[in-house]
C-alpha cells in the first residue's frame, strides 16, 4: 500500500511538481558523456551497494509541519567573493539510515552509488532558489533532514569550462521554527 504524497503550495503533490530525472539522486554527474555512463556502468564493482530501502523508517515521518528553512546556496571563490546559485533547485532529504550511507560514501567519501529506489522521490521537498541564490521551504516537518543543492560556476569560480558543484548538509528543525540554514563551500 503506498503512502500518501505530501500536497505542495500549488495543491500538486511533489512527484507532481518534479521530474524524478530532474533529482539526481543516483549520483551521476549531468555533465558526463553517455560512454562515460557506459564505461561506469560496465564497472559496477566500483560503486557502492546501497542498504535495502528501509520503508519502515519513511513511514513513520511526518509528513505535515509548521517549520521553515530558508538561506541561501553559494559557493566562494578563490577571493573570498561569494557565487550565488541562481535559480537552482534544491531539496530537503529526511536523514535515515538510507540518506545517511549517501551522505557518508557518497557526498563526504566521494565514491558513485547504485541509483536510489524511485520510493524515495515521494519523501523529498523541493524548491529553487532566486537569482540571488536565496531559497526557502515552508510546512517543513520536525525532524533531521540533508539539505541538498548545486551550484553551477564557470569562469567566475576559475574553471575553464563550468562545473556543477553539490553541496549538502544536515539540519534539524522542530515545530514552527524558522531555521536559517545557508548552503555553501568553498571551490576546489
Amino acid at each position: 500500500m503506498g503512502s500518501p504524497k505530501q500536497p505542495s503550495q500549488s495543491g500538486n503533490t511533489w512527484a507532481d511538481d518534479t521530474n524524478i530525472n530532474d533529482v539526481y539522486i543516483d549520483d551521476l554527474d549531468e555533465n558526463m558523456t553517455e560512454s562515460e555512463t557506459a564505461i561506469m556502468e560496465e564497472s559496477t564493482e566500483s560503486v557502492v551497494k546501497r542498504i535495502p530501502f528501509p520503508i519502515g523508517e519513511y513511514n513513520r515521518l511526518a509528513r505535515v509541519g509548521k517549520g521553515t528553512v530558508k538561506g541561501m546556496i553559494y559557493v566562494t571563490d578563490y577571493y573570498g567573493k561569494k557565487v550565488p546559485g541562481k535559480g537552482t533547485r534544491l531539496y530537503l532529504n529526511p536523514a535515515t539510515s538510507y540518506s545517511d550511507q549517501w551522505y557518508r560514501e557518497s557526498y563526504i567519501g566521494g565514491q558513485k552509488m547504485e541509483k536510489a529506489d524511485s520510493r524515495l522521490f515521494n519523501y523529498l521537498r523541493f524548491t529553487a532558489s532566486d537569482n540571488e541564490g536565496n531559497f526557502a521551504f515552508y510546512g517543513v516537518p520536525s525532524g533531521s533532514y540533508y539539505l541538498i543543492g548545486t551550484v553551477k560556476c564557470g569562469t567566475e569560480c576559475g574553471y575553464d569550462t563550468p562545473k556543477s558543484i553539490r553541496i549538502a548538509k544536515r539540519i534539524s528543525i522542530q515545530g514552527n521554527q524558522v531555521l536559517e540554514a545557508d548552503l555553501g563551500r568553498t571551490v576546489d
